[in-house]
């Protein structure tokens, strides 16, 4: 007897519709999975026979062919252990025919051997599927049901056994759908980090809050303790919250990993991540047999801070030029070529020099280690950054005397302002909502110059040696200094402040 369930896996942060087909023959004891499945996808045969076992249903005997459709793309994981014993049972005759409610729903989880459903990863990313195809609803583990239930317009169905979800689908029990997050996103009550704990550093305040308003990408070289970290870890306290779409799109990638919890069932606020320079290019930006995301993806539409710039490997920094550019990162194998969302704020520090202690005077480098210390940062890494600056040492008047400077709350007002003028100055096209996101052609409509500016950028560009790169970049941020003061037009002022901005173009060698 043939008997067939819907289910859905996930590549990369994707998810993809699986048919999941039973074949029950007669002849001696048999179970073979055909459809690329992986080791934890063929281990599901002793789980689902202890489960069928154990909660008293008959598990049926003779020759077993378990198909997953499509049969070309590799399946892996356990999320299959459900729609296969479903299908099981259907062909051993404990369902009749399948009924209209059945064929509208997915069905995915774990089984232990007790039959009980444990929580699968990508709940979330199968949901947005399930909504896409037009299904009314899916099935899956209680403990899934709050990640999957923040899509709009699907029911999501918790169960906690394998007879409860029978018992669903002889309509004997009811289950009640999942109720979906009100609101949306909740945001913290408390926020533990705040700009008014950093005394001094205006200029390099000043610097993280043009940044937050257009999206830039931030680089700040100062010697040890002048407060680079500091300023980095409040990043995301001036950054404008998240939208829902915002959310679902960073908790797919969460989720494809496994580190969304019922208590967190979407992100909530931009993420924040700080990889250690020990990192490898696959950490960072994802991979393996079967690629998944890296800390780059985890950091979509939040911060990643790279700490200690220099010290990491240079095939990894140079792995980032792809996102920085485009804001994905398009992994190859030869199974498959995946793409991940990576649209994050490269946020950086690093020394002036080995010793860190240039600018301060006392340094014991000689200029040829300067020079190979600055060198590991490439030039085309360099001309992805938007803005540099330099974070001195704070003096010990401004660290002891120095009032308690503007809080958060008081940026974050001026940076969603600008970021409100610059959504309504985009909104006609669409995936681009800040200055950092512009192309040549938005470029040239938005960041027209007058007269005296044109003169003062050409200057720049001939003293400083800028290429096409860096030109565009020094344009998009004077446009964004410009929406902070909430005027029309660039000036000549605004253009000057994002030129300072570009401090180590003439001593880093491209």
């Amino acid at each position: 007897m043939l008997a067939k369930t819907q289910a859905a896996a996930v590549l990369g942060v994707d998810a993809y519709p699986v048919e999941v087909e039973v074949d029950l023959a007669s002849g001696l004891p048999y179970y073979a999975t055909v459809g690329l499945p992986d080791a934890a996808v063929k281990e599901s045969k002793d789980r689902i026979r202890a489960a069928i076992l154990n909660t008293g249903f008959i598990y049926p005997m003779g020759r077993i062919t378990v198909s997953l459709s499509p049969a070309d793309v590799r399946k892996e994981g356990s999320a299959f252990d459900l729609p296969i014993a479903l299908s099981l049972l259907r062909a051993n005759g404990v369902f009749h025919s399948r009924s209209q409610t059945e064929d509208s729903l997915l069905f995915l989880g774990e089984l232990a051997l007790d039959g009980s459903l444990r929580p699968i990863r990508g709940a979330l990313n199968i949901a947005v599927l399930a909504k896409k195809m037009g299904k009314r609803g899916l099935v899956l583990p209680a403990e899934n049901a709050p990640e999957a239930a923040v899509v709009d317009k699907l029911e999501v169905y918790p169960v906690h056994t394998l007879p409860q979800v029978v018992g669903f689908i002889r309509e004997e029990i009811k289950v009640s759908p999942a109720c979906r997050q009100k609101n949306g996103i909740k945001k913290k009550q408390i926020e533990r980090i705040d700009f008014s704990d950093i005394r001094g550093q205006h200029q390099a305040k000043r610097s993280v809050e043009v940044a937050a308003a257009g999206s830039h990408n931030l680089l700040m070289i100062g010697p040890p303790g002048s407060g680079k970290s500091m300023l980095a870890k409040r990043f995301p306290t001036i950054l404008p919250p998240l939208s829902l779409d915002e959310a679902i799109e960073t908790s797919q990638v969460w989720s494809v990993l496994g580190k969304l919890t019922k208590h967190d069932s979407l992100i909530q606020e931009r993420p924040f991540r700080a990889p250690h320079h020990t990192i490898s290019d696959a950490g960072l930006v994802g991979g393996g047999a079967l690629p998944l995301p890296g800390e780059a993806s985890l950091a979509h539409n939040g911060v990643l801070f790279l700490d200690e710039l220099p010290e990491f490997r240079k095939n990894v920094l140079e792995s980032l030029r792809g996102p920085l550019e485009d804001g994905k990162i398009t992994i190859s194998r030869a199974q498959a070529s995946l793409s991940f969302p990576a649209r994050f704020m490269l946020t950086a520090a690093m020394n002036p020099c080995i010793c860190g202690l240039r600018t301060d005077g006392a340094c014991t480098c000689t200029p040829k280690q300067v020079a190979r210390y600055r060198s590991r940062i490439s030039g085309p890494i360099l001309d992805r950054i938007d803005i540099h600056i330099n974070v001195p040492r704070v003096p010990w008047k401004e660290l002891a005397e120095d009032p308690e400077g503007e809080s958060s709350a008081t940026i974050r007002n001026r940076v969603l302002a600008a970021q409100k003028i610059q959504k309504a100055r985009l909104q006609d096209h669409p995936g681009v909502y800040a200055n950092a996101h512009m192309g040549p052609a938005l470029i040239n409509e938005h960041c027209k110059l007058e007269a005296e500016g044109r003169r003062l950028l050409k200057l720049a560009v001939e003293k400083l040696g800028l290429s096409a790169r860096a030109y565009h970049r020094v344009l998009k941020v004077a446009r964004t200094i410009s929406d902070l003061a909430g005027e029309r037009d660039i000036s000549p002022q605004h253009v000057a402040e994002a030129v300072q901005y570009r401090q180590l173009d003439r001593q880093i060698p491209v």
